[in-house]
């Protein structure tokens, strides 16, 4: 169930009341109750992809149970990986690497084809399959002790705020949360958790679901639309995939703090970046740090030549693109990821905190180079990416620029300005300008209700799931 439904607005009340009605001392039943709630949540989707997610879940406990006694640790925790990667794999990326290989055959004279599996996938299986994996990574390592209770476990797994689109939590965060004995209610924890509700609400809602008007009609049929139409369209998804993905961060953070639990931040201000570097530090955390400590540093990080440190690189950003999805253009987009790195890297960018006008240029030459590369994570093919950059940098007479009607085109602006008014302010000037979080409680309080009263007027309900639960 997604956060932006009004079947949410409804049924989270009921798992809130219902979930406090049971007392503290209570804990393992609490934990049953929220597993419960969390499986029912996700067999809405597809009732028989539960089992898939049961089935990793089972995989990667039991094997953690099993490497701290096995005289061949490394051999079953291989086996282990493998095992819980299978479904993802089967999934995912059957389709893509059955036709990638046909196409290769055929293009050197071999006619083959095999059946493609045109299922759907199921929903947050790179989440958990990630999160269940570094778990299990950190048994083998030592750095977590197996867990015994299944209950505890399986809710880790599959807790519903995190498993549609994130963030990844890892084991050490959450588990001893689950254990330990939560108060009956937490008032502070839960009014902070409202305020991530409704501001992750309205980045959805108005300014990613508002702007997403405008991009799905340029880039779904860009052939009918000028270069400048397609460069603000550029622009506009780089807003949209922001406050759509720490949208749903926020909202999730904001259900966890209602329920007294605390998740991994997921986003510090992304395009306000001064790098490539900097940009992954603030976007997708828990994803870039399982990326760093579960691929860069097992192939060896920076602590070694300099070669081999820029491979390390690339191919941490190439996992990153096949992660993102089975396409050609997730890879070439993590590929440009990684090469941003190496040239930063190379140039000695990437440790530079610049100030005064020297940020501000390289805060827009980042911005620039990011939003080139959503180009391709936006678009379905590499040659529909390349014939939208043709047309941007075509220029074409006369340039006309595709405008909505009134209330949309104002309502988009006037959301992002707010939006960008917000993580400015975050930036250049915290603690200041605070309205959520003033001192004075009118001017909360006016802040929450003319919050409130914007997504109503100018939100968009209805419109698809959040754009990473497809990943």
């Amino acid at each position: 169930m997604i956060f932006n439904s009004f079947n949410f607005i409804i049924i989270f009340p009921w798992i809130f009341l219902l979930y406090y009605v049971i007392p503290a001392r209570y804990l393992k039943l609490r934990n049953i109750f929220l597993l419960v709630v969390s499986y029912a949540l996700y067999i809405q989707w597809r009732p028989v992809y539960a089992l898939v997610l049961a089935g990793v879940t089972l995989v990667t406990y039991f094997f953690a149970i099993l490497i701290p006694r096995s005289r061949h640790p490394k051999s079953l925790l291989t086996l282990g990986v493998l095992l819980a990667l299978l479904p993802l794999a089967f999934f995912k990326y059957f389709d893509f690497v059955n036709s990638s290989v046909s196409q290769l055959l055929n293009h050197i004279g071999f006619s083959f084809q095999l059946m493609g599996l045109n299922w759907a996938v199921p929903v947050g299986i790179s989440f958990f399959t990630f999160q269940a994996l570094s778990y299990l990574w950190d048994v083998y390592y030592k750095r977590q002790v197996p867990e015994r209770d299944i209950v505890d476990y399986s809710l880790y797994v599959s807790f519903f705020p995190c498993i549609l689109s994130g963030p990844i939590n890892r084991a050490s965060l959450v588990i001893p949360q689950l254990k330990a004995v939560r108060p009956y209610f937490d008032d502070k924890k839960a009014v902070a958790g409202l305020k991530l509700l409704l501001w992750g609400m309205f980045m959805k809602v108005v300014v990613a679901d508002r702007v997403a008007l405008y991009v799905d009609v340029v880039f779904d049929n860009y052939a009918r639309y000028s270069g400048l139409s397609c460069l603000l369209a550029s622009f506009f998804y780089t807003i949209q995939i922001y406050a759509d993905f720490a949208g749903y961060s926020l909202m999730a953070l904001g259900v966890g703090k209602v329920l007294g639990f605390e998740f991994t931040e997921n986003f510090k201000r992304p395009y306000f970046a001064v790098s490539v570097t900097d940009f992954w530090h603030r976007w997708h955390i828990s994803l870039s740090t399982w990326l760093r400590d579960y691929v860069y540093i097992p192939l060896g990080g920076s602590r070694c030549s300099k070669i081999r440190n820029y491979w390390n690189i690339f191919v941490t950003f190439f996992v990153s693109g096949v992660w993102h999805g089975a396409n050609w253009t997730f890879i070439v987009w993590g590929c440009m990821h990684g090469i941003a790195q190496i040239v930063e890297k190379m140039l000695g960018l990437q440790k530079k905190q610049p100030g005064g006008i020297l940020r501000v240029l390289m805060i827009i030459i980042t911005f620039i180079v990011v939003d080139f590369a959503w180009i391709f994570f936006r678009m379905p093919t590499l040659s529909d990416a390349y014939a939208v950059i043709w047309r941007i940098f075509y220029l074409s007479w006369p340039i006309n620029v595709y405008s909505p009607n009134g209330f949309v085109f104002y309502s988009m602006v006037v959301a992002v300005a707010l939006l960008f008014i917000k993580d400015f302010t975050d930036e250049f000037c915290p603690g200041r300008l605070l309205v959520f979080e003033n001192r004075y409680r009118w001017i909360r309080w006016a802040g929450y209700i003319a919050t409130m009263c914007y997504i109503l007027v100018a939100g968009v309900f209805g419109a698809d799931q959040f754009i990473y639960a497809n990943f």
